[in-house]
């Protein structure tokens, strides 16, 4: 399995980091990629993924949740430390986490919508894939990605309809598939009916957004493999197709890198 998205810079997996990456590992994860969401995450995600090289790929962006009265400022900072890791022995995995979110806050709407397309055009510079947080905004989400027709990637934490996921599909992306499946009354199952599986990609979003029946829990990336089990249901095969179909997704998607 391959982890497409996982917060490891995260505080929580500090003291302990060594042996959690090593019972990932022993546990069937081939690779886990950790994206960045502002100025201040570039030392984290880029000094975790030097100290696993060849198993953390890092990812720099600024979460839509994270732009502010600054935000040109951190995109600055952020577009400085993109150009430099792109010219470096290990270069990043993707731009992301980026896109749009108006679920809590519209104050700074149309900045984000600057924000995803100046990020976008990084994207297109480097020949990286991107990814997509979209909370609450498909309609401009999509509107922006349709801009950039060379720019591929993943809709992370994807939980949306078959409408939509056949239009993200559609459009080149890949669906980031994660916790959220295997929830009581969660209705993406069947909305990826007629989906290919050769366009979705596991992910945690750890540390949250764990799956039944570790729910609550700090997530891990190990437990994508409940995740497999509830798209083996819906799919019709076995766990190990899954992940083996997945897994190699992933390595299409980012190509250059894995």
């Amino acid at each position: 399995m391959i982890d497409t998205h996982c917060h490891i810079d995260d505080p929580q997996y500090a003291e302990e980091l060594a042996a959690f990456l090593a019972d990932q590992q022993i546990n069937g994860v081939e690779a886990i990629m950790v994206p960045g969401v502002d100025a201040t995450s570039i030392k984290d995600v880029l000094e975790v993924c030097d100290r696993y090289p060849n198993y953390l790929f890092p990812a720099l962006g600024l979460h839509p949740e994270n732009v502010k009265e600054d935000w040109r400022e951190q995109l600055h900072m952020l577009e400085s430390a993109v150009n430099e890791r792109m010219q470096s022995d290990n270069p990043l995995i993707a731009i992301g986490e980026i896109g749009l979110d108006y679920h809590w806050d519209t104050t700074f709407r149309e900045q984000q919508h600057e924000a995803m397309r100046e990020q976008m055009r990084w994207a297109e510079k480097w020949h990286l894939p991107v990814m997509i947080h979209s909370r609450d905004a498909t309609e401009d989400t999509l509107k922006i990605l349709g801009e950039y027709p060379t720019v591929k990637g993943v809709m992370h934490c994807f939980s949306g309809s078959h409408e939509v996921a056949q239009q993200v599909v559609n459009m080149g992306y890949y669906l980031g598939i994660g916790g959220v499946i295997t929830f009581k009354n969660c209705k993406l199952a069947d909305h990826l009916v007629g989906i290919p599986l050769e366009r979705l990609v596991l992910e945690t979003d750890a540390p949250y957004m764990a799956p039944v029946p570790h729910r609550g829990k700090r997530n891990e990336s190990k437990w994508m493999w409940h995740v497999a089990e509830r798209l083996a249901e819906v799919y019709n095969c076995s766990v190990e197709h899954i992940n083996e179909v997945t897994t190699a997704n992933a390595k299409t998607l980012f190509v250059a890198k894995l």
